[in-house]
């Protein structure tokens, strides 16, 4: 296929292109003005977008689908009003004029799948939560509703949509965990505030692919959970983390010394509870690569 990406320099993307291209996938890299251009065969091809004004470089004329990862950091910084604008502006603006430029098309792609997140359910406790559970009514909830919806506009012009609600993503080279190792690095790591909260997380290499099989399987649509079958709560997880870094786990992060020092954005992250089932990737028989939290971060350390 011939396959466009937004967002191919985060955590998710940087993997996803070169496992597509070494699947013989043809890839475009949409990216914005004022990117350095370059073209190798291992990192996809590069083609001008512009979310301002919608321009979409010609190269992308012909592309069978797209893979929308668009969007600024929810973790990089305090959550001021201008910050929350940048994080929804990022992905609901950009989710909005990508599916207009695929409007204009001729020939449209036949698939979305674009990026959302299990902050779409907000903080449930104990609660299972599925595709089928209803959103929460926080600040992470409303933006992961109100993107969805910006990409669910594309079913009207016959594009098989597809929700890619992502859990915690494991990976060495970025995301969560590296900073969920730092004070374990230190000796002074620990559970965060009561270490109750449920965690849903899943390894990057499952993530690949996952978003592989929802290009390639025409029956996958709508929302889906891309986590493990087998979240964790905070104290086990963090438990887990020192003893695959042959640490200890006994110096726990009080829930109000990080609302002092995070804000909102404190129990957002870090406090709340999403017990998240991947019940779709289940009934299409999904085999993970990495179904438990000892597996996965083994295998993370071990290629650290």
């Amino acid at each position: 296929m011939k396959i466009l990406v937004t967002g191919s320099s985060g955590l998710v993307g940087r993997a996803l292109v070169p496992a597509l291209v070494k699947a013989g996938h043809t890839v475009c890299r949409l990216v914005r003005p004022g990117t350095v251009a370059k073209n190798e065969t291992n990192d996809g091809f590069q083609v001008a977008w512009n979310p301002a004004t919608g321009e979409l470089g010609g190269a992308a004329v012909g592309a069978d689908a797209v893979v929308n990862l668009a969007g600024a950091s929810i973790a990089d910084g305090r959550w001021s009003a201008e910050r929350k604008a940048l994080l929804r502006s990022s992905r609901i603006d950009t989710t909005r004029a990508l599916v207009t430029a695929l409007a204009k098309m001729n020939a449209r792609p036949r698939v979305l799948v674009s990026a959302s997140a299990t902050g779409f359910y907000g903080n449930r406790g104990d609660e299972l939560l599925t595709e089928e559970s209803q959103p929460g009514n926080e600040f992470l909830s409303d933006l992961a509703k109100d993107w969805e919806a910006e990409a669910r506009k594309a079913e009207a012009i016959a594009v098989r949509v597809v929700l890619a609600r992502f859990g915690i993503v494991l990976a060495k080279g970025g995301g969560a965990l590296p900073a969920m190792m730092l004070p374990f690095r230190f000796f002074a790591g620990g559970k965060i505030g009561s270490g109750r909260q449920w965690m849903s997380w899943i390894s990057l290499e499952d993530v690949v692919e996952i978003l592989r099989l929802a290009l390639e399987n025409g029956q996958v649509r709508g929302p889906i959970n891309v986590i493990s079958p087998q979240p964790v709560q905070n104290a086990e997880f963090t438990k887990t983390l020192a003893s695959a870094m042959h640490r200890t786990a006994l110096f726990p992060a009080p829930a109000f010394a990080l609302r002092l020092a995070l804000g909102e954005m404190a129990d957002a992250l870090l406090l709340s509870s999403q017990r998240v089932l991947p019940k779709k990737l289940q009934s299409l028989g999904y085999r993970f690569l990495h179904a438990d939290l000892n597996t996965a971060l083994a295998g993370i350390l071990r290629s650290s």
